[in-house]
């Protein structure tokens, strides 16, 4: 199982994204008569190569954050936690190229919601840090209980239970936006499921470590997105 303070899970993310971006850029480039064939899987739009930035920042970020995490007592099973990236990784993938058969749009292309979207990204990726900074050492990229484990309700912890997830979800519906195209709606479905196997998973985890301590903080915040949820 990968280790808590090892930044391989984003790394995973990120790099066969910008190694596939570069690919395509330089074929774009070098070889004209290619990219007509293959370049329609990554329209690279202002909008989007900002969007791609703010995504590669944040898992850059999140790799160095990793390393101060705790040693686990207890975490979820190696088959999971692959299943879990797996989802992910083809998620990200297909929120931002192109496949075909999907390009129908399901929002106008308009600069007002691709600037929405940007703005909706950097949101999320500011909640994102500020939940991060906040949990400190008790993170953990699988669902696990650390040694030394603290139920930390202060910071976006005082009202929402996973603010974390919902910063997340939050940047992956930006870049869907950004996109407006029926791949990115069917991505970011795919992975808000993901994420929330993944909240069930953690709150199980938490109910059983912390009992009424956990059950009380429960009554007083919502998991995602208080008060709907």
């Amino acid at each position: 199982m990968t280790k808590p303070d090892d930044p391989r899970p984003a790394i995973r993310i990120v790099a066969p994204l910008v190694a596939t971006i570069a690919l395509m850029l330089l074929v774009r480039w070098r070889m004209p008569a290619v990219a007509g064939a293959v370049g329609t899987l990554l329209v690279l739009t202002p909008s989007l190569m900002a969007s791609i930035a703010v995504l590669c920042v944040f898992s850059i970020y999140w790799s160095v954050a990793a390393k101060d995490s705790k040693p686990p007592r207890s975490s979820e099973s190696k088959t999971s936690r692959c299943f879990h990236l797996l989802v992910i990784n083809a998620g990200v993938l297909l929120l931002i190229f192109s496949v075909p058969g999907l390009t129908r749009r399901f929002l106008p292309a308009s600069h007002g919601f691709q600037i929405s979207g940007l703005l909706l990204e950097s949101a999320g990726f500011a909640l994102a840090v500020w939940s991060r900074r906040t949990l400190g050492s008790n993170w953990s990229g699988e669902v696990r209980i650390a040694a030394g484990h603290q139920l930390v309700r202060s910071g976006p912890y005082r009202v929402v239970r996973h603010p974390i997830y919902t910063a997340i979800l939050t940047m992956y519906c930006g870049i869907m936006l950004v996109s407006g195209e029926m791949h990115a709606l069917l991505a970011f479905a795919a992975i808000a499921l993901a994420y929330w196997r993944k909240l069930r998973m953690e709150e199980t985890a938490l109910a059983a470590a912390f009992g009424d301590e956990f059950a009380a903080w429960r009554q007083k915040t919502g998991a995602l997105l208080p008060p709907l949820f």
